[in-house]
């Protein structure tokens, strides 16, 4: 769910001209939302809110929904004061993932030229695939009606020269729309956007520039880079102003890399017994196991984060004596990480399990030295994966997992 400040003067035709302007940025509007309205055609044009049942935060919420304040992150419990005849569904990740893989599948046959940058976005050079395909506002148009026609789902573009310019044209399309930067508006259309626009700015940067009478793109573009430095950093008024005018050399990487796998779960009741707490990680541990499987990734570390009654939260780390992608293993390393923590009486409200330093298992397994429990666990654990791709992920489980029925899933995976 975007949140970047927009302006409601802003134009919205800037001409056709994509000439100059080869970066597509598809961004799917309302994401985890509009997954679930697939299922649920009948819920169209009514608030949803995707997020914990009674705690937890808000994942996604349908525009019907944001027009009474709803926004991603927002405590449930507030989100339901806002909006109280707004439909809340708990989320689905497995199936978000599903159709995330699906459309950056179709984005794939654009270009190789791709650069997912999270679960419902990603940016494109269409460069290569203009002679084939024709200009790049054609190649979006014809996306976002694939997208919508196969896979029933809205998605936004924005076209222009830089992945940044294309990011902010994509949010001003939105919902559900497409939106052309021409190459020589780009200084034009930036400077007609409030500051906060600019990455970077967010509410400690906007306060530090208001006081510098910059209240706006154009602003902080006019002010003297010394006097910008001065304000946010050497490097921070360099890279601000720069963006100012549209100025932004980096490319669209292909190869993107993700740098930690984990799942979280709010508990609708804090949990206070601590076999509890670790039958949640082993559950964890199974989730972000599979997913490095899937990824063909090996975890160097694992981390738990655990929330108190309190909102005190706390993290705790540890690298593994060699890389897995074993669910036993992470689980294991988890559950010692808890046990040296100490739990308050009033319990735990969430709880998390991340895997990091990740690596490619198909350079790294060569060197990771697995005794013959370990290799069979692999196994079991692969076997395992085959029958939940086929029948689904609640198809089956393994027999020492005794799930506590007072979580819900939220927020979730995060990646």
């Amino acid at each position: 769910m975007s949140r970047g400040p927009r302006s409601a003067g802003a134009r919205r035709d800037w001409g056709g001209d994509d000439s100059g302007a080869p970066i597509l940025h598809v961004d799917m509007d309302a994401f985890f939302a509009s997954v679930e309205l697939i299922d649920r055609p009948e819920l169209r044009g009514t608030p949803v809110i995707v997020g914990g049942q009674h705690r937890g935060v808000v994942l996604a919420a349908t525009y019907e929904a944001r027009a009474s304040g709803v926004h991603s992150a927002m405590p449930m419990t507030r989100a339901r004061v806002l909006c109280p005849q707004a439909v809340v569904i708990s989320p689905d990740h497995d199936r978000y993932r599903d159709v995330s893989r699906a459309v950056m599948a179709i984005l794939a046959e654009i270009t190789p030229v791709l650069e997912p940058v999270s679960i419902d976005e990603a940016f494109l050079d269409v460069s290569g695939a203009r002679r084939r395909l024709g200009p790049p506002a054609e190649i979006a148009r014809r996306l976002r009606e694939r997208i919508a026609a196969e896979l029933h789902v809205p998605a936004s573009v924005g076209v222009a020269a830089t992945k940044f310019v294309a990011k902010l044209a994509s949010s001003h399309a939105k919902p559900d729309g497409l939106l052309v930067i021409p190459a020589p508006a780009t200084v034009s259309f930036l400077h007609s956007l409030p500051v906060g626009a600019l990455w970077g700015v967010g509410e400690r940067t906007a306060e530090r520039l208001s006081r510098l009478a910059i209240q706006t793109v154009a602003d902080l573009a006019h002010t003297p880079l010394p006097t910008l430095q001065q304000a946010v950093g050497r490097a921070g008024g360099q890279r601000l102003h720069d963006l100012s005018w549209g100025r932004d050399p980096r490319p669209v990487e292909p190869v993107r890399r993700e740098k930690s796998i984990g799942h979280e779960q709010t508990f609708a009741t804090n949990l206070t017994d601590r076999a509890e707490l670790a039958a949640v990680l082993l559950d964890q541990a199974h989730r972000c196991a599979a997913r490095l499987r899937t990824g063909e990734l090996l975890a160097g570390g694992v981390a738990i984060k655990v929330r108190h009654a309190d909102f005190t939260t706390l993290t705790r780390s540890r690298a593994l004596e060699a890389p897995s992608d074993v669910a036993h293993q992470l689980y294991l390393t988890a559950r010692e990480l808890l046990a040296g923590m100490d739990l308050p009486r009033a319990g735990v409200r969430l709880l998390g399990l991340r895997c990091e330093s990740l690596s490619d298992a198909a350079t790294t397994a060569v060197q990771v030295r697995l005794d013959e429990d370990e290799t069979g666990r692999r196994q079991a654990e692969r076997a395992m994966d085959v029958i939940r791709q086929r029948y689904g992920v609640d198809s089956l489980t393994v027999g020492s997992l005794v799930r506590p029925t007072t979580t819900e899933n939220a927020p979730g995976d995060i990646s």
